[in-house]
């Protein structure tokens, strides 16, 4: 099947696992940053078109599962949406994490990049941050932005989100990094 209306989407269906994964975060129990490796499995399944009355998008259904290494449930899980919409060349992320947070970023992107940047921020009207009210008050994400790169079979990506946090009463680059290989073209 050709995946040509999902544009520079295409390269990521299927299913992916990495374990090179390295979590930079705030750790609440040491009460400091340390770096957590993970192992992840992420699908992505393709749907569309979606029509938004003249918009059109095509999209990737997916979930991932990140898994510290030598434990057996995952510390971070996400669902959300990959969207293209060619006309526009926009590429648009939409997730939630269980600790009901949610995000679309985005970006402009040409058809064939195999390589893009997404970004979010905090107040954006559409690539925006909301985080439950608790959240907002003691660990208030204000920034995301993620690089993908799509090299045949490997698929890695970059983020980092920031976040301003009481208990160090400051800023904290929180960054999470992997490079996953298809195991399947199947989601």
């Amino acid at each position: 099947m050709a995946y040509e209306e999902w544009g520079p989407l295409a390269g990521l269906i299927g299913t992916w696992e990495g374990d090179q994964g390295v979590d930079v975060s705030y750790h609440n129990e040491e009460g400091k940053i340390g770096e957590t490796p993970y192992f992840e499995k992420t699908t992505f399944k393709p749907f569309g078109p979606v029509e938004n009355g003249p918009q059109v998008l095509y999209g990737l259904d997916y979930r991932t599962a990140a898994t510290r290494k030598g434990e057996d449930m995952p510390f971070h899980t996400e669902v959300g949406y990959w969207m293209w919409d060619a006309a526009n060349k926009q590429v648009m992320r939409c997730f939630m994490v269980p600790r009901a947070s949610t995000l679309i970023a985005g970006a402009t992107v040409e058809a064939d990049a195999t390589t893009f940047k997404l970004e979010s921020e905090l107040g954006s009207n559409t690539y925006g941050i909301l985080s439950n009210k608790y959240l907002d008050e003691v660990a208030k994400t204000t920034r995301f932005d993620v690089t993908i790169t799509v090299d045949g079979d490997t698929f890695s990506y970059d983020e980092t989100t920031v976040v301003e946090h009481q208990r160090t009463n400051g800023v904290i680059m929180h960054t999470d990094k992997n490079t996953l290989k298809r195991t399947s073209w199947e989601a």
